[in-house]
């Protein structure tokens, strides 16, 4: 059962309050479910779809015969979409929800649980799994619908979330900007930088200006902010710009030109090369895109 929100599915899950998960084990020829979001926490495992579309935020990407994700983000837009997958056997998805308190006053949010704490922000972006991962969790997400003790589901499914927030090579699906996260930086120069871009996107960000909010001189400071977070300035802002850009490319009727000035970019041409380079698809094609799989209710 769903509903009709802002032009995207919002799906009621089957999961109870009663409960501690919802496990479905699915064999399916194709993929027919529409974007979609919904208020519980998802572990979504996919079998022989090599082609198929996963598409999770602004992140539009081709899996390969499996796939993992993890989606914490209480109202991120994500599904999986036919896209070219022409696959001859079974498509199998194990989709696995759940609605835990991870404050830090709550049970799972004594120390014991920091890693899975901290997986569980990061995948308020969505986060993807790398193959060896998958592999070493696949025996227990396998036997977990025939699992007929709820405890023991229970507990085999926590060794997988654990075992899942050790893997190093996990990376983030959607922008922050789209999803709307804030970033977070163990270093408070970075944080003190990220906030300003992040409420200034709009505008000329000046790196000098920058620099001085984290008290350092222009090169040291690219420097340093590249170190800590894998991406330089202007990539940074870039990004920043593009998930708000792509945000209002799907909850808005605003023309692509208003976007592209409304987001910080001064010209039209830039703005779709850039975004047709990172998104791997124009503006026009990434609004038809979540649009076009909206018309099931």
């Amino acid at each position: 059962m769903s509903e009709e929100k802002n032009s995207i599915i919002r799906e009621i899950t089957p999961l109870s309050e009663y409960d501690c998960l919802y496990i479905a084990d699915r064999k399916k020829k194709e993929f027919d479910y529409p974007i979609h979001t919904h208020e519980e926490y998802e572990l979504n495992f996919i079998m022989n779809a090599a082609g198929a579309t996963r598409i999770v935020g602004d992140s539009q990407e081709t899996i390969s015969d499996f796939d993992l994700v993890l989606i914490a983000g209480k109202e991120l837009e994500h599904a999986w979409l036919q896209g070219d997958c022409k696959s001859e056997k079974d498509i199998r998805e194990i989709t696995i929800q759940f609605l835990w308190d991870f404050n830090d006053d709550s049970f799972l949010g004594r120390a014991q649980f920091n890693s899975i704490k901290k997986m569980m922000s990061d995948a308020q972006k969505g986060l993807s799994f790398p193959m060896e991962a998958i592999l070493s969790v696949y025996p227990d997400l396998d036997s977990l619908s025939s699992e007929t003790q709820g405890f023991t589901s229970v507990m085999k499914f926590l060794s997988v979330l654990y075992r899942l927030s050790q893997v190093e090579e996990a990376r983030t699906l959607s922008s922050s900007s789209f999803a709307n996260v804030r970033s977070g930086s163990d270093s408070r120069r970075v944080t003190k930088v990220q906030q300003y871009i992040n409420e200034n996107y709009q505008k000329n960000i000046n790196l000098d200006t920058l620099a001085s909010l984290a008290g350092m001189s222009a090169v040291a400071f690219s420097r340093y902010f590249k170190l800590r977070t894998g991406k330089t300035l202007s990539d940074y802002i870039i990004d920043v710009r593009l998930g708000h850009a792509a945000r209002q490319l799907v909850d808005t009727a605003e023309g692509i030109g208003e976007i592209c000035y409304a987001c910080g970019f001064n010209n039209l041409s830039n703005f779709n090369r850039i975004f047709k380079k990172k998104k791997n698809c124009t503006p026009k094609e990434f609004r038809e895109r979540y649009r076009k799989k909206v018309t099931r209710v």
